[in-house]
């Protein structure tokens, strides 16, 4: 059946306004998104039931199975799980009890709990679902002792992997924008930059990420608490004991902890490398690490990751006969039941996330960037239409598919001058669009890696994404007139501290 076409009417950003909105006024994102996805369906098919129902089925059965085969989809909901469970064996051995012991002794206080937790990044910036997931399973027994609330946990998580993932050519997020560039420079006939070179200049200018970064750190070590985080850090400060998830019978020992989490980080990054590599070979193409990035298939690997990391703490749990095998069989069904939270929010998400896709949002939005805009404020129109489009749909990476042709052509038509400046401008848009969104996959799992209310960290963390997109809005209209990337970058930097210094005064 033929879907109405809303491509160029404001009616096609409704279903993500309403689940939006109902899910920051109630905080029942569940409810909310249900909410987005019965309208959203009902408008695309005229508001009959039968259409509707169908067209309902199809998309959620996609989400499972389509073209013959598995949804990608399921690697990422299995992965889910299996950390899930990883997390717990952790716990039920007392593993992350013998982490924070020697935590304890080396770091003192809650700033050294929010620095380590932000530290990781430099270590799993690989791909952003698994530094969510992974350093939230590594900090949070810290952080937790240290009594540092968990949406500062899901902030410090949430801050720090799309903004390193998105500017790291050796990443999930980096190799999939070189692709795209490489694509952009061979039709527009550019050989001035290389792919790689191109990258590494637009990431320059990326200055919602560097100082969304930046940022974190500063708040992690200041105790920088803005808007309802002063709240929950207060009552974090207040509990006694934050959770009782760490306490275990068991002896747990250090290593326990080290060597799942090291064969986690090994793994992932070797199949990655191995699907990249093989994706290469079958193409004719010599192998070579960012090609292999460009290539690879993310979801197996985070799989085959999460397998090898449970079966590693098992047999470190069989060698020291820690626990007898009940508690085992109920550590498996506490971790998967752990996540079923999580993967609720995440089907209903993917699935307005294909209604918002079908209303073609991102086209309709795309098209209110007009030719006759002045040519300065092409950068900064670029990163508040992207800041709005990843907002809306939850996805930075449809927000670059979509907004990095229309830059480029753009500032070809207009300012080739400005070509890499607006590229950053989109890059860093989707980023921002993409932390501010309660529909966003990373959003989710970052909530979901602290196990933190998922709506309290959207709440908590947009203060803070705001600022920093303020400061980078007037970065690039510097840009845009002055034509000088450091130019820009100081002026964010002026801006920002500006900022800070009136919300903290406030």
């Amino acid at each position: 059946m033929e879907l109405i076409d809303y491509s160029s009417s404001i009616w096609s950003i409704s279903p993500a306004s309403l689940a939006i909105m109902l899910a920051i006024a109630t905080r029942r994102v569940l409810v909310s998104l249900s909410t987005g996805i019965i309208v959203g369906a009902l408008m695309l098919n005229n508001a009959s039931i039968l259409p509707t129902l169908i067209y309902l089925k199809d998309n959620i059965i996609s989400l499972v199975y389509s073209d013959g085969v598995i949804n990608s989809n399921m690697n990422i909901v299995l992965f889910l799980l299996l950390l899930g469970v990883l997390t717990a064996l952790l716990t039920v051995s007392g593993s992350n009890h013998a982490f924070v012991e020697w935590a304890q002794k080396r770091i003192k206080a809650r700033r050294g709990a929010k620095l380590l937790a932000a530290s990781l990044v430099f270590v799993t910036f690989i791909d952003d679902y698994f530094h969510s997931l992974a350093v939230g399973a590594i900090a949070r027994p810290v952080t937790d002792r240290f009594k540092v609330s968990r949406a500062k946990l899901a902030y410090i998580l949430d801050s720090t992997a799309a903004p390193m993932c998105v500017m790291m050519p050796v990443s999930s997020w980096g190799a999939y924008i070189i692709t795209l560039v490489a694509g952009l420079l061979t039709t527009y006939s550019i050989t001035e930059y290389t792919p790689i070179g191109a990258f590494v200049a637009m990431s320059a200018m990326n200055y919602y990420a560097i100082f969304a970064l930046l940022m974190v750190f500063f708040v992690a070590y200041f105790s920088f608490d803005i808007g309802s985080m002063a709240r929950h850090e207060k009552a974090a400060m207040a509990r006694e004991n934050q959770e009782a998830e760490d306490e275990s019978g068991a002896k747990g020992h250090v290593r326990n902890l080290v060597f799942p989490i090291l064969v986690l980080i090994v793994v992932t990054i070797s199949i990655m490398m191995y699907t990249g590599g093989q994706a290469l070979a079958k193409a004719g193409s010599p192998f070579s690490v960012l090609g292999a990035f460009e290539n690879t298939n993310v979801g197996i690997s985070l799989v085959v990751g999460g397998v090898s990391a449970v079966i590693i703490s098992t047999v470190l749990i069989i060698s020291d006969g820690q626990i007898n095998f009940a508690e085992y069989v109920r550590a498996w069904k506490l971790g998967i039941k752990s996540m079923t939270g999580a993967i609720a929010i995440l089907f209903f998400a993917w699935t307005i996330n294909k209604i918002v896709g079908d209303m073609q949002t991102g086209k309709y939005l795309s098209s209110l960037v007009s030719d006759n805009i002045p040519v300065q404020f092409l950068p900064v129109i670029l990163f508040i239409l992207a800041s709005v489009m990843a907002f809306s749909t939850g996805t930075s990476w449809g927000t670059f598919g979509i907004m990095l042709p229309i830059a480029a052509s753009m500032s070809m038509n207009v300012a080739l001058e400005l070509m890499l400046p607006c590229l950053s401008a989109v890059m860093a848009g989707a980023v921002c669009g993409d932390h501010c969104s309660p529909v966003s996959d990373t959003t989710i799992l970052s909530s979901t890696g602290a196990k933190c209310n998922h709506m309290d960290h959207v709440t908590t963390q947009l203060p803070y994404a705001l600022t920093v997109a303020t400061a980078s809005c007037i970065g690039y209209i510097t840009v845009g007139f002055t034509e000088s990337g450091m130019a820009g970058f100081v002026v964010t930097a002026v801006s920002l501290v500006i900022l800070i210094f009136i919300v903290k005064k406030r």
